[in-house]
């Protein structure tokens, strides 16, 4: 008698779309310097030659991955008042970043960007614009805040710390070997006001937010 065996399901069909996301997974899990072709063909059960069929090389790989990361990021809509859209487009972009912390030194490095990418930065300017900044003044704002999101995320991707307990050891260690009256001002912010309960340094990210903001405000001449 001839046994019958379990029919197999299908295999998934390897798509751009597919590459792309298997590589950030992996960009996530271990750091971009972990990546590489022949893991990424692991990923998806193919040989890393069979890649290539879905992207052209490794930059190809990199503008897509980049890509699906803006994909990601809250955009302002037409109707939105500029500065909430700024503030939450802010927001949401710390928020990809901490997600995907190996795209912070690319998000602005791709020659060839994607189109996720392009409508990111389109739907920028285009709320700055409606609400009657100038084409200059438009391009200092989206310097400015990109420079200082990127930042801030860069910042807290290499902070010895990520909880309010964590902050307080460091703080504590770094202050042991203080001797008496060295470093007054260090230690007056350190026990003052970030050895305090509930500091979170992720709070500094609305603060400086917001200055911005309000110069923006008053270099566009809008009003409050």
């Amino acid at each position: 008698m001839t046994r019958r065996t379990a029919p197999q399901p299908p295999r998934e069909t390897l798509t751009r779309q597919r590459v792309l996301s298997a590589a950030v997974a992996l960009a996530d899990s271990g750091g971009l310097e972990t990546l590489s072709m022949r893991k990424l063909g692991e990923a998806v059960g193919v040989e890393a030659m069979s890649l290539y069929n879905h992207v052209a090389n490794k930059e190809d790989l990199l503008d897509g991955m980049v890509d699906l990361v803006f994909d990601e990021v809250d955009l302002p809509s037409p109707d939105d008042d500029w500065r909430e859209a700024m503030r939450l487009r802010a927001a949401s972009m710390r928020r990809v970043l901490s997600r995907h912390r190996w795209s912070i030194g690319l998000m602005a490095s791709r020659a060839t960007p994607g189109p996720a990418t392009l409508r990111h930065h389109d739907a920028v300017l285009g709320c700055l614009r409606r609400a009657g900044f100038s084409l200059t003044l438009t391009a200092h704002a989206v310097s400015v805040l990109d420079g200082y999101i990127y930042g801030f995320a860069l910042q807290e991707k290499a902070l010895p710390f990520d909880t309010p307990e964590r902050t307080a050891e460091v703080a504590e260690a770094i202050m042991s070997g203080f001797g008496d009256g060295e470093y007054p001002y260090l230690a007056e912010i350190a026990t003052e006001h970030v050895m305090r309960p509930g500091y979170d340094y992720g709070d500094e990210f609305d603060f400086g937010l917001d200055l911005i903001l309000d110069g923006l405000q008053q270099a566009a001449g809008l009003s409050p």
